[in-house]
């Protein structure tokens, strides 16, 4: 469910609080550790860049949970964010018919 008066937790946010920070891993450790770039880190942790279905897989790997914990975050973020500017339309059927 997304939140109504806030964005939704980035999943970059996410990996740096929860993850990173707690185990006190920095970017450029974890980025060696999984093999990206210490850019790539830092630009998904800076919401720069988003989380993919294969960086969903190497973060599940890495923190041993499931990928979709990865993506759930990443489609929420972009819904929440579609919606702030969405114009609405009409449906194109009429369910009452």
């Amino acid at each position: 469910m997304l939140p109504k008066y806030r964005p939704p937790t980035h999943p970059g946010q996410m990996l740096l609080s929860e993850f990173l920070e707690p185990f006190d891993l920095t970017q450029k450790e974890f980025a060696e550790h999984v093999g990206w770039t210490t850019a790539k880190v830092s630009e998904i942790i800076h919401g720069k860049r988003g989380i993919t279905a294969e960086s969903a897989l190497v973060l599940g790997d890495a923190f041993d949970m499931e990928p979709n914990f990865w993506l759930n975050l990443q489609r929420n973020w972009e819904l929440w964010h579609a919606l702030q500017t969405h114009k609405h339309i009409a449906p194109l059927i009429d369910k009452a018919a």
